[in-house]
């Protein structure tokens, strides 16, 4: 990888977080200093990066996006998981009621969990490993708070409440699909 690929990437990537012009500008003078230094010293682009390219750019983003905006994105995409997995089971159940029991209560616990690590640490959503890993943790913890509480229902979930949990995460999830095609297009076309 040359380092006008690199730069181009990390740029994309900066950009598409939501960093500010002129910080994405500075980081890149940065990061630009650092690739020619490595080049003086007849080393490549990875001595600087390493390896993964958008994990790196993706590192040095979130040190430089302000919390509040990390804690706004995370507070939409939780209640978003657990809407999805309560229309899931609306959906596999057909019904308009869904009965919440400690165990199901414990799963989307637990894939809330992860779903908040997973976007602390990479700033994004790998949707298909993450709810591999989020499967994987959330099941045994459903199964064994089912085996000490018992099954009993707690309360009713009416599907309109599990639409409002899903709101402020659909806004989200098409705003960073039209940004990551603009993104896409902009690295395709640089």
């Amino acid at each position: 990888m040359t380092n006008e690929r690199v730069l181009a990437v990390c740029r994309a990537n900066w950009e598409y977080r939501g960093i500010d012009n002129a910080s994405v500008r500075e980081m890149l003078a940065e990061l630009s200093a650092h690739l020619e230094d490595a080049a003086a010293a007849g080393r490549g682009p990875q001595a600087v990066v390493g390896d993964d390219v958008t994990a790196f750019a993706a590192s040095w983003a979130r040190a430089r996006q302000p919390l509040r905006r990390r804690a706004a994105r995370i507070a939409a995409i939780v209640p978003f998981v657990v809407g999805v997995l309560m229309l899931v089971s609306h959906l596999l159940w057909r019904t308009t009621t869904l009965p919440v029991t400690v165990g199901r209560l414990a799963l989307i616990g637990a894939v809330a969990a992860v779903t908040v690590t997973v976007e602390l640490r990479r700033g994004s959503l790998g949707m298909a490993k993450s709810w591999l890993v989020a499967a994987v943790v959330g099941l045994p913890v459903a199964l064994a708070a089912d085996m000490l509480a018992g099954d009993e229902p707690l309360f009713p979930m009416p599907l309109w409440v599990t639409a409002l949990l899903i709101l402020p995460g659909l806004a989200l999830a098409v705003t960073d699909t039209r940004a990551r095609q603009q993104v896409d297009r902009e690295v395709t076309v640089r």
